[in-house]
């Protein structure tokens, strides 16, 4: 065929992350013919510069934690970590940045690749290089997000870290300066300061960290993080930045001067729509993307957005979900079946869960207090310490932690949970099933936990909430 050749397809898919492929991988199952576009890696950001190598990164330094809490075994994980151990697991689970893998995988469920950089060009029309695609029933926005850099003096030239250069790199700083305060900026400290960096962590404002999450999930993560040999200064702003004989100077509005060998820009995320033709179906590039609960483009009947680029939840497990349900509704929609609950993504809107991989971890499933009652929910909140659990005593010696339940008290239902300590991520799932399932309070007290788990943690929330 021509290169100027237009190719009918039922979907196009722009963006070949996990939540576009999760999109392919529903269309094709229900017969429909998928086309996908990729500019970079396929596999995304999740793959090789975010969820995969940071957890990679951080895995050891948590091990090793834990293990240094157990009486028996401390004394034999009280040396350094083996960085270049480290760096080649990471490594490992990114495949060396190859995605033959990936490729294989879209091959194998019967989507076409087509690598370059995808645009719109009108409605249903997509164009990769001198291609012309069109879609019978939809094409998919499913580009994600980039880092968010913020207008300094001299940023540019002091070349900085942001997310990906923080998971790839090759070696460990002596002295890292992180700027930010959300999940990146507290999971990238914990990793560099347990692999060898000193770092400091400067926050604005006087919120603290994770400020989305409970208050006391970042106290207790700042609290560890001062522990290990950290810095963490609030209330600051950087001024400016420059890079002299190698090292990084970093001015405060305070008018201190910190020196560093890199500097992580932790500062948020932005969409990554600018290019992508939006202005040629009357939409504004490099915004986020409205979306209904089928994550259908407002105003369109054709084009849908997943995951990052809607900015309902910047996560990949919840972009996964919504490409679940976007390949579900557009599957309906092709074949004249009617829309239900399993083509809306309801969850995130009241049930979305997130996992800090940090030490100690926290984990959160639903609305924090503060969400509920911004929503005009009536709510309670319970909090207990992990210490009146036996299980934690088991995990670890002197386990530190603290859980929260919001509990809505006209419909008697848990309406968020929050979990902080060693290990909870693991613990989260039940939480996110109790929230989604609208489950009764007491229903909850026939959920029985296992003796001596961690999750016992759940009978005292119970009673806390009785004795209240």
């Amino acid at each position: 065929m021509s290169e100027s050749e237009t190719i009918a397809y039922d979907v196009i898919v722009i963006g070949a992350g996990p939540v576009g492929e999760n999109v392919a991988d529903r269309t094709r199952a229900a017969g429909l013919t998928t086309a996908i576009v990729e500019s970079e890696l396929v596999g995304g950001e999740c793959s090789y510069w975010a969820c995969m190598p940071s957890k990679a990164l951080l895995r050891p330094v948590i091990a090793r934690a834990d293990a240094r809490r157990v009486p028996g075994l401390r004394d034999a994980v009280a040396g350094a970590l083996d960085v270049p151990a480290v760096l080649a697991n990471r490594d490992y689970f990114t495949s060396h940045w190859k995605d033959d893998g990936q490729v294989g995988w879209i091959e194998g469920i019967g989507a076409e690749l087509y690598r370059g950089h995808g645009r719109l060009s009108g409605e249903r029309t997509v164009t990769v290089g001198g291609q012309v695609l069109t879609a019978r029933h939809a094409v998919v926005v499913a580009t994600g997000s980039r880092a968010a850099l913020p207008s300094l003096p001299g940023l540019a030239e002091v070349r900085p870290w942001t997310s990906r250069e923080a998971t790839s790199a090759q070696s460990v700083p002596g002295r890292l300066v992180v700027v930010g305060g959300g999940v990146v900026a507290v999971e990238m400290a914990t990793a560099y300061q347990a692999l060898g960096s000193q770092v400091t962590v400067l926050v604005r404002g006087s919120g603290g960290l994770l400020p989305r999450m409970e208050p006391f999930a970042g106290e207790l993560v700042a609290e560890a993080l001062g522990e290990a040999g950290a810095e963490i200064r609030t209330g600051v702003n950087v001024a400016s930045v420059s890079r002299e004989d190698g090292a990084v100077r970093v001015a405060l509005d305070t008018g201190d001067v910190i020196e560093a060998d890199e500097i992580l820009f932790a500062t948020g995320r932005a969409p990554r729509t600018d290019d992508l033709g939006l202005e040629t179906v009357g939409l504004t590039p490099g915004t986020w993307l409205d979306v209904d609960d089928t994550l259908q483009v407002t105003g369109t009947d054709w084009l849908y957005a997943v995951g990052d680029a809607n900015h309902r939840a910047l996560l990949t497990h919840q972009g996964k979900y919504q490409a679940r349900i976007a390949g579900a509704a557009i599957t309906a929609r092709a074949s004249g079946d009617p829309l239900g609950a399993a083509h809306r993504a309801s969850a995130d809107h009241y049930a979305v869960p997130q996992v800090v991989f940090t030490d100690p971890e926290a984990a959160s499933a639903g609305l924090t207090l503060a969400e509920a009652e911004s929503a005009g929910h009536r709510v309670r909140a319970v909090d207990v310490e992990f210490s009146s659990v036996a299980g934690a005593g088991l995990y670890a010696e002197g386990y530190r932690g603290r859980a929260r339940m919001v509990v809505d008290l006209e419909e008697e239902i848990v309406r968020g949970v929050t979990f902080v300590g060693p290990g909870v991520g693991e613990m989260i799932h039940s939480a996110t099933v109790a929230v989604a399932g609208r489950v009764p309070v007491d229903r909850l007290w026939h959920a029985v936990p296992a003796y001596p788990t961690v999750s016992e943690v759940w009978l005292r929330l119970l009673e806390a909430y009785r004795d209240q």
